[in-house]
């Protein structure tokens, strides 16, 4: 089962295949992560938290 390598939140096989570098089998930041995103081909620490609209 995909997951995030940053939080441990579980991601489904789509976002992996979107969001993650080829041949990747987990994503490496996930909508979860409060304090990292991604920003085009890199993950940087964010500089605000995000808060969660669920």
């Amino acid at each position: 089962m995909p997951e995030c390598e940053n939080c441990g939140s579980f991601v489904s096989r789509d976002y992996v295949r979107v969001f993650a570098p080829d041949g990747f089998e987990n994503a490496r930041v996930c909508p979860h992560c409060e304090d990292a995103i991604r920003e085009g081909a890199a993950v940087r620490d964010a500089r605000s938290r995000r808060v969660s609209s669920l």
